[in-house]
């Protein structure tokens, strides 16, 4: 990726959603670094969306923290309105906001699956919509961007790797990539582009229990080729790239930042 750039971004609006903690923190920054202002937004982590904001405006960068939880439509559309009266406009939405709560498929309550598809999957349809409708009202800048906007969705490897104990955000995962291709499909012809970045194995909060000894790391490693685990900048970097007119062309692509977990390692010495 390319090293940060403040022209690249520059003059551009980003709603970065989950911005509070782990890659959204990582996003919103490496978004900043490269020129946009960035709306942080969190669900529950004040204090960490703070933080965020502290960081990228330390560093000379202009943000804002808002609160919405992205599974509530009219928190959604307020959130939209807000960046919207405070910016102008927005040109980048980053989709990012996603939970995990896990159990066995038998004993998966429909809560438990519910909580897990309302935010990773219909959060991110609300905020595509939203981001959507705010270019298509705008239309075309071509003086800020060749594209009349951007929408990045935040999926996984777990939208194309099966993974038993986890149907719920599996599942959601895997909407995610019909959600990001058919909106990609839709939009085009607006010039807006949609695509997702699906990482792997990223060292964040959300997956401290797979990997807070040495033994459970090492266990890691065995599903990815590259040998580490990745980092949050890792996809923050990709983020920003993938906004910017360096990446015009691409829509409709999930772009996995993995490692190599999506190659089956499994079968590297044969299977």
């Amino acid at each position: 990726m390319p090293t940060p750039d403040p022209r690249r971004l520059a003059n551009q609006i980003a709603l970065v959603t989950g911005a509070s903690s782990g890659i959204g923190v990582a996003v919103a920054v490496a978004l900043a670094a490269h020129g946009a202002s960035v709306v942080v937004n969190y669900g529950h982590d004040e204090e960490g969306a703070k933080a965020t904001v502290a960081t990228i405006e330390a560093a000379g960068g202009t943000a804002l923290a808002i609160k919405a939880d992205v599974s509530k439509e009219d928190e959604v559309q307020a959130m939209f309105k807000q960046t919207i009266e405070r910016f102008g406009t927005v040109h980048i939405v980053v989709a990012n906001a996603g939970l995990q709560v896990d159990a066995k498929f038998v004993d998966m309550t429909l809560a438990q699956w519910q909580k897990v598809i309302d935010v990773n999957l219909t959060g991110q349809f609300l905020c595509l919509r939203e981001g959507a409708r705010e270019f298509i009202r705008r239309g075309e800048q071509p003086e800020i961007s060749r594209a009349t906007g951007k929408l990045i969705c935040m999926s996984s490897v777990h939208e194309v790797i099966p993974w038993a104990g986890h149907v719920n955000y599996a599942a959601s995962k895997g909407g995610i990539m019909q959600l990001m291709k058919s909106t990609a499909q839709e939009l085009a012809p607006h010039k807006i582009r949609v695509n997702s970045i699906a990482p792997g194995a990223i060292a964040t909060p959300i997956n401290l229990s797979a990997r807070d000894t040495p033994e459970e790391e090492k266990a890691l490693l065995t599903l990815i080729p590259y040998n580490r685990v990745g980092d949050p900048a890792d996809i923050g970097n990709l983020a920003a790239w993938l906004a910017s007119d360096e990446a015009d062309y691409i829509t409709g692509q999930t772009i996995f930042m993995d490692g190599g977990m999506t190659l089956y390692p499994g079968f590297a010495d044969n299977g």
